[in-house]
């Protein structure tokens, strides 16, 4: 008997604005994309509908759907282990959804669900920075918050449950900021799109100095940036600072881990040169002397929008070929 190899996947990055779908070949190439605002749907069933809807037209469109093997999914706060987005605070939808079966059930095909952070190091892995290494850290500043993922001898560390490599809720500060999780003082309240909005108004709650920064519509990382390239000094403490925590909550958990590499990926690495300095700094006067010279600060050359498709790509060749189809 004659086998057809099913050559193209699908892999689906369910972001906090907007839900991506890409049919990528064997190879690693994008042959076509489609995407919806993930928050038009309060509703998981109905974001299920329009997202199986989605995949079948834009897998007809790109080869067709009988040529699909299996789908990958990223997602904010998903475990790996168990195919479940797992009380994730910046969704929609809250308590534990079981994703990969939902979506299973629907498309008749395998689905593997993973963090995003976790996505996001596979993408790297296999086509970006970490491309060759066995042991990095990828850690991903986007708008939705700050993801992190260890890979240890050439695989992801997910711990006993699928939670491990949660950096953006470790602790930096005693009774700090309040986090959406919950607790307080943790990394990802400082180092995101509303931890670099609420540090930009306390440095001028502190001072009366004029500042572009006070004429600002909306505090948004992009803005700031601009008042940085324009020599503006509020501005530029505004990221000193985030450098500055970003750089301690770096060197504590490679002081753990001693890492080859830590890789800085999302939407925020687009403004990150005016932090990198204080970040190095920071990292070098709290990491471990034995590494503090033997650990790279990357940050990635993968396109944003590409990255986590890649990723959750990646991860569908890894899942057993399931369809209801054959």
């Amino acid at each position: 008997m004659i086998v057809t190899i099913k050559n193209r996947v699908l892999g689906i990055d369910v972001g906090v604005s907007k839900t991506t779908i890409a049919v990528v070949d064997q190879r690693g190439n994008i042959l076509g994309t489609d995407s919806f605002a993930t928050s038009d749907y309060s509703d998981v069933n109905s974001f299920l509908d329009a997202l199986s809807e989605r995949v079948v037209t834009t897998a007809e469109a790109y080869g067709g759907f009988e040529s699909v093997r299996s789908v990958g999914i990223s997602a904010p706060s998903a475990n790996y282990l168990t195919g479940c987005i797992e009380n994730a605070p910046n969704l929609p939808w809250k308590g534990v959804i079981p994703l990969a079966a939902m979506l299973r059930d629907r498309l008749g095909l395998a689905v593997a669900l993973g963090n995003d952070a976790h996505i996001t190091s596979l993408g790297e892995h296999v086509y970006g920075a970490a491309h060759g290494m066995q042991n990095f850290i990828v850690v991903s500043l986007g708008h939705g918050g700050f993801g992190s993922c260890i890979f240890s001898n050439g695989q992801p560390h997910l711990g006993y449950n699928g939670s491990a490599g949660e950096m953006g809720h470790t602790c930096v500060e005693d009774n700090g900021r309040l986090c959406t999780c919950g607790r307080k003082g943790c990394i990802e309240a400082y180092v995101s799109d509303r931890g670099i909005a609420q540090t930009a108004r306390e440095v001028m709650d502190e001072c009366q100095q004029d500042s572009m920064i006070r004429q600002l519509d909306q505090l948004t990382p992009a803005a700031i940036a601009d008042c940085c390239e324009k020599g503006d000094e509020l501005a530029l403490e505004v990221y000193r600072r985030t450098g500055e925590v970003l750089g301690l909550g770096l060197a504590n958990v490679a002081t753990i881990l001693d890492p080859e590499a830590i890789i800085l990926t999302g939407e925020l690495t687009e403004v990150c040169q005016w932090m990198v300095k204080a970040t190095r700094e920071s990292f070098d006067r709290h990491v471990f002397r034995n590494i503090s010279d033997k650990v790279k600060l990357v940050v990635s050359d993968l396109k944003n929008n590409e990255r986590d498709v890649l990723g959750a790509a990646a991860l569908a060749w890894t899942v057993k070929e399931y369809s209801l189809f054959k």
